[in-house]
């Protein structure tokens, strides 16, 4: 489930970033990107995890190992 929120802090940074330009706030606006990278690096740190368990499970099936 973690993704999902590492998706909704997303498009919540983008909304912030939006907001930040449309009014003028140059601090509001930064806040939203640093939301957005702070997304992407927790999303592609699980997209890692997700990769890493998949080659552990082809392993562990190539050796005929069960957990």
């Amino acid at each position: 489930m973690g993704s999902l929120s590492n998706k909704a802090q997303e498009l919540a940074g983008k909304a912030k970033e939006k907001a930040g330009d449309a009014i003028g706030d140059q601090k509001l606006k930064g806040e939203g990107q640093a939301d957005q990278v702070e997304s992407k690096v927790k999303q592609a740190a699980d997209d890692v995890k997700d990769a890493a368990r998949g080659a552990a499970d082809r392993v562990e099936g190539a050796l005929g190992r069960d957990r």
